[in-house]
């Protein structure tokens, strides 16, 4: 079974989910720790009632993330609501989830609430009627929300009655629902690049299409 680290600064539910779906049978991977900058967020308490190793991420420290692949020797890294920048991991194993659609709401500070903010001022002004979520590998530079995306989910409906708070919880079960079945098939080597060209990408096409068919529940 293939070894993962999961990287988390938010709450810790999109990494208690891909716990869940590993002891499950519906992820084929261990996860062996997850790693976070802002364990106080409610990583830490999930991560020690699941028995899961926690590393305190420090940004000050040089070569942090070469230490941590050297600890937890990880065959792959999933980053889910992960916030810092990433370097020294393999851009052909590590890959991030985003609650928006790449690559039009991505970028540096485009994350969580500022995502869902600026799809509802797009909404407002009918540029758009419904968002999504994107799933991503990252390129060697760790540039924000670049690389290939590999996965993509935009049938998720916005309301006139809508706040940033609202459309995200129904972005999170999206997440949760598509990212262990994708994740999934990265690990098992059905989506996989070679880390340089973005021509490379591997993406199962019929596969895909069935997942995005699974019912989003709003």
């Amino acid at each position: 079974m293939k070894r993962l680290v999961v990287y988390a600064s938010g709450s810790g539910s999109g990494f208690e989910n891909l716990v869940n779906a590993s002891r499950k049978g519906a992820l084929n991977a261990k996860i062996v720790a997850v790693v976070s900058n802002t364990p106080e967020k409610g990583v830490r308490e999930r991560a020690e009632r699941l028995k899961i190793p926690v590393y305190v991420f420090r940004p000050t420290v040089p070569d942090e993330y070469k230490r941590i692949t050297d600890i937890f020797k990880p065959d792959f890294n999933a980053l889910s609501g992960y916030l810092l920048k990433t370097k020294d991991l393999d851009p052909k194993t590590t890959f991030n989830i985003h609650p928006g659609l790449l690559p039009r709401y991505g970028g540096k500070g485009m994350y969580g609430h500022h995502v869902h903010s600026k799809v509802l001022e797009d909404f407002a002004q009918g540029k758009i009627q419904r968002t999504g979520l994107s799933m991503h590998f990252i390129p060697e530079d760790g540039e924000y929300d670049t690389g290939p995306v590999f996965f993509m989910y935009d049938d998720i409906n916005i309301y006139l009655s809508d706040t940033e708070k609202s459309l995200g919880k129904r972005v999170n079960v999206a997440e949760h629902i598509f990212q262990p079945l994708v994740t999934n098939m990265v690990i098992n080597g059905e989506i996989h690049w070679d880390g340089k060209n973005y021509d490379s990408l591997v993406v199962p096409k019929e596969k895909i299409k069935k997942i995005k068919m699974l019912s989003v529940a709003e």
